[in-house]
């Protein structure tokens, strides 16, 4: 479950832009129609692509390539962009729940630094009109896992209810921190949830740090104590993944760095693979670190069928090591 958006890329010749909209690099920053609009007229001249995205979106789409059946929950609007989400999903055999609204369909602007750093500029629109009255238990059948973004946490009602009915339903739960800004402004709310609960937990190093106030070594410890699971991705270092007294450190492959974009997202969809396989924690780093070396070489959150085509290959060498 996630803010369902459309992604729409465009790469930078330099950062001036993100300086004169006041936007942080590297941030995740919440703007409205308006300004939404603006910025996107001032990169109309750039190279631009567009795809269903939002953090969840990214994820469910590399669990469904990887083979896995999968299922997403939403909101979008009556548009061209909720049309373009709508399609995308059913393109990767994706099972959607996808209530419809006459607010526009929410878009992130990603705006790619000339060094593969990325900015991004969020239109919520429909997407944060999912409320806790359009979830049910039912929509939880037939699961084995649900996976939700930190972002929803913005509409507590809405994100205590899905995990607590997941939870209840019989599902692993595992939730992605999504944005330090976001930990720093729920901090309270996400530890209670982790705490009652999550099964698995994904952070970044900053969302790490800003949750339990350690580096990463010692954060993945103190998530671990709250959860089933917990991984620390490091960047350019890897992943530090803890489960009980079990610790593994898996490195980063290096790689010609393009775009960040949907890194983490798509880590997340190696690893929980790998658990569905009932892979070692350090195999299932392994696949999660694969297929965010992909992705990063490439513009935006999703990768091609060739790309594909290469995965699977490395994947069923790893799974049979």
């Amino acid at each position: 479950m996630g803010n369902a958006l459309v992604d729409i890329l465009a790469r930078l010749k330099s950062d001036d832009l993100l300086k004169s909209f006041n936007l942080p690099r590297g941030s995740m920053t919440l703007v409205d129609l308006e300004l939404s609009n603006l910025i996107n007229m001032h990169t109309s001249g750039l190279e631009k692509s567009k795809a269903s995205g939002g953090s969840a979106a990214n994820t469910i789409h590399g669990l469904a390539r990887l083979g896995l059946e999968t299922g997403y929950i939403g909101k979008i609007g009556k548009d061209d962009l909720g049309r373009i989400f709508k399609k995308d999903m059913k393109k990767s055999g994706i099972n959607t729940v996808l209530y419809q609204s006459m607010t526009d369909t929410g878009r992130v602007i990603g705006m790619i630094s000339p060094d593969s750093e990325r900015t991004m500029a969020t239109y919520l629109g429909a997407a944060v009109e999912l409320s806790a009255e359009d979830i049910s238990s039912d929509i939880f059948s037939n699961y084995d896992l649900f996976y939700i973004e930190g972002y929803l946490v913005n509409n507590f009602e809405l994100f205590s209810k899905s995990l607590r009915l997941a939870r209840k339903m019989g599902l692993k739960t595992a939730l992605d921190l999504a944005s330090y800004n976001i930990v720093e402004q729920y901090k309270d709310q996400l530890c209670d949830e982790i705490k009652t609960c999550a099964d698995i937990v994904f952070a970044n190093e900053e969302e790490s740090k800003v949750l339990t106030g350690k580096e990463p070594e010692n954060a993945v410890k103190a998530i671990a104590e709250k959860v089933e699971i917990a991984i620390v991705k490091i960047g350019a270092k890897g992943s530090l993944i803890k489960r009980g007294e079990e610790e593994v450190h898996v490195p980063a492959i290096v790689v010609n760095s393009v775009d960040t974009t949907g890194a983490g997202d798509i880590y997340a969809a190696g690893f929980l693979y790998g658990l569905s396989k009932n892979l070692s924690l350090e195999k299932c780093g392994r696949l999660g670190t694969l297929l965010s070396s992909e992705v990063i070489q490439v513009v935006g959150p999703k990768l091609g069928d060739s790309a594909w085509t290469r995965i699977h290959e490395k994947v069923n060498k790893i799974i049979s090591e």
